[in-house]
């Protein structure tokens, strides 16, 4: 393969963690960042020996692809610039605040013969491959992601930071339209909801129950999906997956106490662990130049997004979200 030249457009905390994964991949020459902190700019460029731009106008001349990891609310002006500039873009997720921005966005893409994806990088994690090969009809899925409250995250309330990640995961296994949302939250550190608790119910009769968090003093990510057959737990921190089949229990009333047994057959699925940003990395290099279809459409962005929009609706018509 050619050499790939990659920039990337904002080199804070999610920024840093994109131009580590370029500079795994042995094809591509990071040739420069871009961000408006000086000082941030400085210590990236000391840390990899490259070029560095306040104005992020300037590296897109240089680059084949870039990501764009500015604050949501540039997202549009930002990646508009980079599209139209003939670049592949990376967009860290949500890709804008509204579906209007987004819309524009991929039309713009299309016009101008660019690949566009957005930064759904538990998509790649290897368990939620796995995860998506094993699930045909599922019943009932529950997701948690929770955690501390990081200061730099206050651009998004926690369903556009956390839950969108699961709401794009969930529509991926349904593969059904949702007939009916529910939600409910809390404001504790932000105005924006730093809890949300939903439930979703599809048309195919699937319900999915949704928790995210940025109040809670510990990190946790699973899903558990339940079928007719088996249920499945992952771990997408561990990129770790089970499937417990056969399931059965039983009750036993001795003289002094009432015991309960169950049991199942337990499969631990084997899982190719990757790092999740560089596969996405290689898929928008692969979509952008060398001509292969992307793993979720457009269709499917722009649903993921409207979905979450819609919460964050509910919940700042309760009150919970203001502003």
């Amino acid at each position: 393969m050619e050499r790939v030249k990659a920039g990337i457009i904002g080199v804070g905390h999610m920024g840093q963690y994109h131009v580590g994964a370029y500079m795994e991949i042995h094809f591509v020459d990071v040739v420069g960042v871009a961000d408006i902190n000086e000082e941030r700019l400085k210590a990236v460029r000391r840390q990899y020996d490259i070029q560095g731009f306040t104005d992020y106008r300037e590296l897109l001349p240089l680059v084949d692809v870039v990501t764009v990891a500015v604050p949501t609310r540039e997202h549009f002006r930002v990646a508009k610039d980079a599209i139209e500039a003939g670049v592949h873009v990376l967009v860290e997720k949500p890709i804008a605040p509204n579906l209007e921005e987004a819309r524009e966005l991929f039309r713009l893409a299309k016009e101008r013969g660019v690949a566009l994806h957005v930064g759904h990088v538990e998509r790649y994690n290897g368990a939620v491959q796995e995860l998506m090969k094993i699930v045909t009809n599922p019943l009932l899925v529950e997701a948690r992601r929770l955690g501390p409250f990081v200061k730099r995250v206050q651009d998004d309330g926690v369903v556009l930071d956390l839950m969108i990640h699961d709401i794009d995961i969930v529509l991926g296994l349904v593969k059904s339209e949702v007939k009916h949302i529910e939600a409910s939250g809390i404001s504790y550190y932000t105005d924006k909801g730093d809890v949300a608790l939903v439930h979703l119910t599809f048309e195919s009769g699937c319900v999915a129950t949704l928790t995210a968090s940025r109040v809670t003093q510990n990190k946790i990510r699973t899903m558990a999906v339940s079928q007719d057959d088996f249920y499945v737990f992952l771990n997408f921190t561990e990129q770790d997956i089970h499937i417990h089949r056969q399931a059965s229990s039983e009750a036993r009333r001795t003289r002094d106490e009432l015991r309960y047994k169950q049991s199942s057959i337990i499969e631990q699925v084997f899982v190719h662990k990757e790092n999740p940003l560089k596969l996405e990395i290689l898929d928008l290099i692969n979509c952008g130049l060398n001509h292969q279809c992307p793993i979720v459409s457009v269709e499917r962005e722009l649903k993921s997004l409207s979905i979450a929009l819609e919460i964050e609706k509910i919940l700042k018509d309760k009150g919970v979200i203001r502003g």
